[in-house]
């Protein structure tokens, strides 16, 4: 059997707390970006999904964001009384909500353009760096996601 290594035990040498720190800058960066646009980070990602995917299911949307329906179901809500998409009951089966954008949800997405850009001058890195790096934590989070489901 293999022994496994010593690893550091200090907050500041985890793997943990770098990744949720680097969570909490990066949503605080978008924060007042996002503010000009009337959303909220989670409010963004989940316009992300509709501005790739329209007319796409409330549990779709929850998969693609790594969040449970439960979850999701509030954002959609605010973001259908701010005006940017609208639910509808499924027509052959009632149990499924469609979530589609409206027209000033879909152009929400001409103003968003620039929030890419925007973040990207905020990490003052390289975008073979910041490309490495996206690569890197989603295939972290594929191996953790495949652990956890074992």
């Amino acid at each position: 059997m293999t022994q496994r290594p010593a690893l550091p035990f200090t907050l500041d040498e985890q793997l943990c707390f770098a990744l949720y720190s680097t969570s909490l800058a990066m949503t605080k960066a978008y924060k007042p970006i996002l503010e000009k646009l009337g959303l909220t980070y989670p409010q963004y990602l989940t316009m992300l999904v509709l501005w790739e995917s329209d007319d796409i299911t409330v549990k779709d949307i929850a998969t693609r964001l790594n969040l449970d329906s439960a979850t999701v179901t509030p954002l959609l809500k605010r973001l259908e009384t701010q005006g940017y998409i609208e639910r509808v009951r499924g027509v052959s089966d009632e149990r499924l909500v469609y979530v589609r954008l409206t027209k000033m949800g879909a152009a929400l997405k001409r103003t968003a353009r620039e929030v890419p850009a925007e973040i990207f001058c905020a990490t003052q890195q390289t975008p073979e760096f910041l490309l490495k790096l996206r690569d890197d934590l989603t295939r972290l989070r594929t191996t953790l996601n495949d652990y956890n489901e074992s």
